[in-house]
């Protein structure tokens, strides 16, 4: 089992966040703790009452800048346990982090290869303490181990040892025997990541040095269509002869491939698998102030974003990689606020004020003006969670929420001065 711990300071954006995949079916409340509801034995399943069961303790935060805890527990794709014992290993392992007296809500979600569980809760106490967050990772690894005998699950260190992303590795020429080292990773990369077209396949594989094309021809009257891998250097330059798609065995061909992908994209349009980093792409938009930063900022968060680009330099196409999840998105299929006129701009603007051009000042006001657009109901906003008001009722909720939090906040400041 693999345990991933978030902190952040949006409860309403982190609890949106799961249950809007409930209500498209892909998740499900699997179990709460100190949880206001309207279900007996459940939390329940409105937004509006998970988030009054952690106003208290929000108010009562003294100086914790990330309160909110968006925790993901991902038991090995073949460990098969039912909901109970998913409830039970959420609870389990809160207790073990020290959490297990706080509010919290798990949930279940099927939307990736494998089922995991997402908890969300917060680390400050009834008296606005931090609970001491010491060594988290050394301590979460030490609960992994021990909840996988409990419930005799694979080994998490085992896992990661057979992790595709920890296997993958650029191909590197200079290292030799290049036709095995390109059919390593093409074997790694078949049977780990989902993708809808072959675009999406050569932009996953030019993350790992490997161009892969596609060559048209005719055998004997019959037209076909082939492909060729070469393996290429850090700037995308071919450094190697073509080897062809039987080389390495059939299914890194033409036609097997089709089938992989019609079955990946019909599981996709029945919401088996979705994006699951919009926000995270919003966020470094927001933050980013050069293409470089950009693609820093995503690379953190196991993210590759690949341009495609005409002879002039523009940019055509946006493909984005979520290696964590192992699931490739064109910009246009994530949504139209990630297409490439939306980096085109961005990236002008971004260009214009960092060099000497005389339209700097011109430049900073269109970026500005982007900014705004994002912080008030733009296209990025929305991929974010954060809907406008006219767009989506759930943010009267949120907007309810953060006034009545710094009302009470304010009240409590009088009262502490003695007014």
């Amino acid at each position: 089992m693999v345990a991933k711990i978030s902190h952040g300071n949006s409860l309403y954006g982190a609890l949106f966040y799961n249950h809007e995949k409930v209500g498209k079916g892909i998740a499900e409340i699997l179990s709460g703790n100190r949880m206001i509801s309207d279900r007996l034995g459940l939390p329940g399943k409105d937004i509006r009452l998970a988030l009054l069961s952690f106003e208290n303790y929000l108010l009562a935060n003294r100086n914790t800048e990330s309160p909110v805890l968006h925790i993901a527990l991902s038991p090995a794709p073949e460990d098969k346990l039912s909901d109970e014992q998913l409830a039970d290993l959420a609870g389990k392992y809160m207790q073990k982090m020290g959490y297990g007296d706080q509010p919290y809500i798990a949930y279940k979600h099927k939307d990736t290869h494998n089922t995991h569980v997402h908890i969300v809760s917060i680390c400050v106490d009834e008296e606005g303490k931090k609970i001491s967050d010491s060594y988290e990772h050394r301590r979460s690894m030490t609960a992994c181990r021990e909840l996988e005998i409990d419930f005799g699950l694979r080994n998490g260190a085992d896992m990661e040892g057979r992790n595709l992303k920890a296997e993958l590795k650029k191909v590197d020429a200079s290292e030799g025997d290049i036709r095995h080292r390109i059919g390593n990773t093409l074997k790694a990369v078949l049977e780990g990541y989902r993708f809808h077209t072959f675009g999406e396949y050569s932009a996953l594989l030019s993350t790992f040095n490997i161009e892969a094309r596609q060559v048209r021809g005719e055998y004997k009257g019959t037209p076909y269509t082939g492909i060729v891998y070469s393996a290429t250097d850090d700037n995308g330059k071919v450094v190697s002869p073509p080897f062809k798609s039987a080389r390495f065995g059939k299914r890194f061909g033409n036609e097997r491939l089709e089938k992989r992908m019609l079955s990946h994209a019909k599981d996709f349009k029945e919401g088996k698998w979705t994006p699951g980093i919009k926000g995270t792409v919003v966020y470094a938009m927001q933050h980013a102030r050069s293409r470089e930063e950009l693609t820093d900022r995503l690379r953190k968060n196991h993210i590759d974003i690949v341009f495609r680009r005409n002879e002039q330099g523009r940019i055509y196409g946006v493909t984005f990689i979520d290696h964590d999840n192992r699931e490739v998105f064109n910009g246009s299929r994530m949504g139209k606020e990630f297409s490439a006129n939306v980096f085109n701009e961005l990236f002008r603007g971004w260009d214009r004020i960092s060099g000497n051009d005389k339209d700097a000042h011109a430049a900073t006001e269109l970026w500005q003006q982007h900014v705004h657009n994002v912080e008030h109901g733009s296209a990025l906003e929305q991929a974010a969670g954060v809907f406008s008001m006219e767009t989506n009722p759930a943010d009267y909720e949120e907007e309810n929420f953060a006034r009545r939090m710094k009302k009470k906040k304010k009240t409590v400041k009088r009262k502490s001065r003695g007014i």
